[in-house]
């Protein structure tokens, strides 16, 4: 009898883990999908603490020739094949956000908008400094203007520096690092944060 109640225990885990892959493999990203990861850094651990968020980097989904890419902003500005950028978070853990009403919104001729648009930040060079200017560009900042100026969308309002929480010493630390006596608190800004929690996107992949 312990031996029956042991096998069917060991069968119910082995489907269960047999349903969550294959979801995991069924799971079809699209291009314009949003991808959200946390990352190890010192910088990216004050983005997550100064947003309130467990996010600290994000990048926006594009397929080429068969292979899914994360277009993101790092240093410099890059495609990413998706199996690489999941394996640079934090326990290679991520989520994938969708516009809603993607297949109807982002026509073929939208896509190619956002793609023509994006391609203009390509090897741009990381803004460590968080300023709202092309000359450089940081990860949700890419996201957002690739929405806005592709296909007319604004994905969620800017905010300004001072909006965040600035209190935590990682924080004030990196900021006096970054800006000296000089910080910006009125620039405006686009959080990973901010993108997750729009209210035009939903959630279509989440293995947290």
């Amino acid at each position: 009898m312990k031996k029956n109640l042991i096998s069917i225990l060991i069968g119910i885990l082995f489907l269960s883990f047999n349903c969550k892959e294959k979801n995991v493999q069924n799971t079809t990203f699209q291009n314009g999908d949003i991808i959200f990861q946390t990352s190890e850094s010192q910088q990216c651990e004050a983005v997550r603490i100064a947003t309130n968020s467990k996010f600290s980097h994000c990048g926006i989904i594009f397929i080429e020739d068969g292979k899914t890419y994360v277009y993101e902003a790092v240093q410099p500005v890059k495609m990413t094949l998706l199996e690489d950028w999941i394996s640079q978070g934090k326990d290679s853990k991520y989520v994938v956000q969708r516009l809603k009403n993607a297949n109807e919104i982002l026509t073929t001729e939208v896509l190619k908008k956002m793609r023509t648009y994006g391609n203009t930040m390509n090897d741009k060079n990381y803004d460590i400094y968080f300023e709202w200017s092309d000359e450089k560009i940081y990860c949700s900042e890419l996201v957002w203007k690739i929405y806005k100026n592709g296909a007319n969308i604004e994905l969620c309002k800017t905010k300004k520096l001072k909006d965040f929480n600035l209190k935590n010493p990682l924080v004030q630390n990196i900021m006096k690092e970054r800006y000296g006596n000089n910080i910006p608190y009125d620039e405006a800004v686009v959080a990973p944060s901010q993108l997750y929690e729009s209210s035009m996107v939903e959630k279509i992949f989440d293995n947290y």
